[in-house]
């Protein structure tokens, strides 16, 4: 009898950290690096489903990469989700990842880009805090750099709910945005500036839009591969 208690006991913990680990796997945001294996492509591998100027984006063997200092766009307009999505920097560079674009024509002001840069490069690591990877682009720094050395690909997980966006990197939760708290376009709540050509406050956007990603911005190429997006209801 008292082999059989300890027997049930154990079938219930182990039950109990099986569906702890699954709750954990579908936290929002996730605290880690979910499983794609079910999730959609971001793009098509022949770029239909794209926007993009022709000539600058390849897609080849998986990786999407850039010639000029251009961006690609999602067709499709996107509300709450998470993408997720390896990229790969080369010496000095300076790229990002763009959601909640309402204007792919003047994407600047009417977006939030979350920055990806060689951290490693003296320009990039001498500039503010809120240019580092990772960063929700002049408006946040992020907590940490976790960003590789060029030529190592990096893992994101973004996931924008709302108002509130969320950016894993390497397996930090390295960003928490609350776009409601950025209600002016001139300063951050901490009192920082904000680069004068993001000139609408992140509180005022819409919290929809399509999707980006900038090209060969400064002369350096980024590349992405697996991006894959789970919409969230």
């Amino acid at each position: 009898m008292h082999k059989k208690k300890i027997l049930m006991c154990l079938a219930v913990s182990c039950v109990f950290l099986w569906m702890t680990g699954v709750a954990q796997d579908k936290s929002i945001p996730p605290t880690s690096h979910p499983d794609v294996g079910s999730w959609q492509d971001l793009f098509d591998s022949d770029l239909s489903n794209a926007i993009y100027p022709e000539g600058i984006w390849t897609s080849k063997d998986g990786i999407l990469t850039a010639s000029e200092d251009q961006a690609i766009w999602s067709q499709k307009s996107y509300d709450n989700f998470i993408i997720d999505l390896e990229f790969k920097t080369a010496s000095g560079t300076n790229s990002g990842v763009i959601v909640y674009v309402s204007d792919i024509k003047n994407w600047i002001p009417n977006s939030v880009e979350i920055q990806i840069a060689d951290d490693y490069d003296e320009k990039w690591a001498k500039a503010p805090k809120t240019w580092h990877c990772g960063a929700a682009f002049g408006h946040l720094a992020p907590k940490k750099s976790m960003v590789k050395k060029p030529g190592e690909w990096n893992r994101f997980t973004i996931t924008c709910i709302d108002h509130k966006i969320y950016v894993m990197l390497n397996g930090e939760q390295v960003t928490e945005l609350d776009m409601n708290l950025w209600t002016s376009a001139k300063t951050n709540p901490d009192g920082s500036e904000i680069p004068a050509w993001l000139s609408k406050p992140l509180a005022e956007l819409p919290t929809h839009g399509h999707i980006g990603f900038q090209g060969k911005h400064a002369g350096a190429p980024i590349y992405f591969r697996n991006l894959k997006i789970q919409e969230l209801k």
